[in-house]
């Protein structure tokens, strides 16, 4: 079976290049509102390890079918219902707009067009259920029915264009999520450990996968190299060596102490990852990087992935 016509619409507005002036002042306005940066993961979903927003939506997506099933039926008390729930709708799409709009302003260019209309969609569709409360407010039912069901069309068809974000441009995914299942399992050999720069961020290929190493004296973090957002390569990123550990002594190579956690930023859009743990010290990434096991024999190194294969 073909695509439908209007997908092959949406695949030419990724390339709609009228709109990055508009999306170019909208990434200015988000970047310059939305702070701190707690503020920004939270709102990103780092804490829940995928974005919020797809989680967000469903209550007012929810609120307003069900508004539509209820204004379909002739039952009594069904009007009144209705409008309770599209008052919840109004009210709870105002938070996934902002983790919405903070998510689209880490995006890339193809993904932020689609966005920019996906955000319009829904914002009509704000507006159109908005006028639908107040006409029933004021005891118009038949125009606040019309208006709501106008509402429910704008809110699908941008729920599409969500779709389209997430499914056909990956914009939300882990894009580190295959490393595991491409990876082969067991000890992979990399070479020699004095072969690797001290306290600098070095890219190698094991197994054909691009993988992130950082070497302090004889401890070797490796992370896959590619960024668990949107692919970015980690090893061109800027290097944090750590600040100290709580009530440690002394200090490393690059004069950080002992137990301390260096940390790598990424190059595109700036997700910060623990390279001891792999883990998301600061988004918008919110899935962690693989991490690889070390071990150095008669100075050769070799990596272990668990669970690859």
């Amino acid at each position: 079976m073909r695509e439908l016509s209007f997908v092959k619409i949406i695949t030419r507005l990724e390339n709609a290049e009228v709109l990055d002036s508009v999306v170019t002042r909208a990434q200015a306005v988000v970047k310059k509102v939305v702070q701190p940066q707690g503020l920004r993961d939270l709102l990103h979903g780092v804490p829940f390890g995928h974005p919020l927003h797809p989680v967000e939506v469903q209550v007012p997506i929810g609120a307003w079918l069900s508004a539509g099933i209820l204004d379909a039926l002739p039952m009594h008390g069904s009007g009144k219902a209705a409008q309770a729930l599209i008052g919840v709708g109004v009210l709870s799409a105002a938070p996934a707009a902002v983790s919405g709009w903070t998510d689209w302003s880490e995006l890339h260019e193809q993904q932020m067009r689609v966005g920019l209309v996906h955000a319009a969609g829904n914002a009509a569709a704000v507006l159109l259920y908005s006028a639908s409360f107040v006409q029933r407010v004021r005891g118009r039912q038949a125009s606040g029915k019309v208006l709501a069901y106008l509402g429910l069309a704008a809110v699908s068809g941008a729920g599409f264009l969500g779709g389209h974000l997430a499914y056909r441009q990956a914009a939300g995914a882990n894009h580190a999520e295959d490393v595991p299942h491409v990876f082969p399992p067991g000890w992979q050999e990399v070479g020699d450990l004095d072969d690797l720069a001290d306290g600098a961020l070095e890219r190698r290929i094991v197994a054909e996968q691009p993988l992130l190493f950082f070497r302090r004296g004889d401890e070797v973090n490796v992370l896959s190299d590619v960024c668990s957002h949107l692919s970015a390569p980690l090893h061109e990123g800027e290097l944090d060596p750590g600040s100290p550990a709580p009530g440690s002594l002394g200090t490393g190579p690059l004069g950080e102490a002992p137990g301390s956690d260096p940390c790598v930023t990424c190059p595109w859009h700036g997700s910060v990852f623990s390279l001891t743990s792999g883990e998301v010290v600061h988004g918008p990434a919110t899935s962690p990087q693989p991490r690889f096991e070390t071990r150095v024999e008669h100075g050769r190194l070799s990596v272990l992935l668990p669970g690859a294969g």
